[in-house]
């Protein structure tokens, strides 16, 4: 029997619905809200106002595409976090309400274990599978054992994420928010002749706050002029930097845990670079290594959806007091 799952994600700033028959994509729509980009950051209260609006609109861009209605769907997954409250709030009492109006079981889903599932939409990962989540918020490395929903996190950020030392830094260069995807693009142009340090954190542990420090007081010595002729050579050996970061930890990772594959999730593994590192450490090692396309790397609802699938075929349900939990 074949279940069609409703799947809707209002974590942060992006408004997205999906519908899947089992692990098949009917439909992903993304509704990303620009208004932020003046503020330079996501402002919650806007954020979750917006979701209010959006909201609506994206289920029925998403049922239209998906050829079906809403008496059809057999179940409701949703984020119930980490994310933003007031963001999160409206996509959980949305869930309630159409599980209360068409009588349908609820499912709450952890946006960090749905960015690994992710893989799940194409590929089948043999188990053990090690996983390097890099966001906005949070960036970890996290083991998958027995079945795709047994987790296992053996290392994380101490403090900054490096999606946000990405933004941040961007700020610095005066490059518009979000400003990842903007170093990334002056990257391409430029060479890496800056050497940085790297933190010198144990285990399989992040941080990126004394690297973000280092960047600022490095780039204060520059004029306003001079940031601007050296902008790709800066977006290029910082890029490189955070990049450096992640694969090292990563790699001792494989080295002592040996899974039998790898692969990143989250929205920084959209980046370039970390893309084809990762992949040149996959063959270099000689380990299947995954990689996201690109809209199931950033937030987005299919990825709730899948996961949602693998938790309605354990009746793992959630349920009208369900309540969310943030960063």
């Amino acid at each position: 029997m074949a279940f069609l799952i409703l799947a809707i994600e209002t974590s942060c700033d992006d408004t997205s619905v999906a519908i899947l028959c089992d692990k098949v994509i009917l439909a992903n729509v993304v509704s990303s809200q620009l208004d932020h980009s003046q503020y330079g950051g996501v402002v919650p209260e806007l954020a979750s106002r917006k979701h209010l609006v959006n909201l609506q609109i994206v289920l029925e861009q998403a049922l239209y595409q998906a050829q079906i209605s809403l008496i059809d769907i057999d179940a409701i997954a949703f984020t119930q976090g980490p994310g933003l409250l007031g963001s999160l709030l409206v996509g959980i009492n949305y869930a309630k309400g159409l599980s209360i109006a068409l009588q349908k079981p609820l499912i709450a889903v952890n946006h960090m274990e749905a960015h690994i599932l992710a893989h799940w939409i194409d590929y089948t990962p043999e188990l053990p599978f090690l996983c390097l989540t890099v966001s906005g918020g949070h960036t970890c490395l996290t083991l998958v054992q027995k079945n795709p929903l047994n987790h296992q996190v053996i290392g994380r950020t101490l403090d900054d994420a490096a999606g946000e030392a990405f933004d941040k830094i961007a700020k610095l260069l005066g490059l518009p928010y979000p400003g990842g995807p903007f170093i990334d693009k002056y990257a391409q142009q430029g060479q890496p002749i800056y050497n940085f340090p790297k933190p010198q954190i144990p285990n399989y542990d992040f941080s990126f706050s004394g690297f973000k420090t280092y960047i600022k007081n490095f780039v204060n010595n520059f004029s306003a002029e001079q940031v601007q002729q050296e902008l790709p050579n800066l977006c290029c050996s910082i890029q490189n930097a955070i990049v450096n970061i992640l694969i090292d930890k990563f790699f001792k990772a494989i080295q002592d845990l040996k899974p039998k594959s790898v692969g990143i999730a989250g929205g920084v593994s959209a980046n370039s670079t970390l893309r084809k590192k990762v992949q040149e450490l996959g063959n270099t090692l000689q380990i299947p290594t995954y990689i996201p396309k690109f809209e199931y790397c950033t937030d987005n609802a299919a990825m709730i959806g899948i996961t949602g699938y693998y938790k309605l075929l354990s009746q793992n349900f959630g349920d009208l007091g369900t309540v969310p939990y943030a960063r």
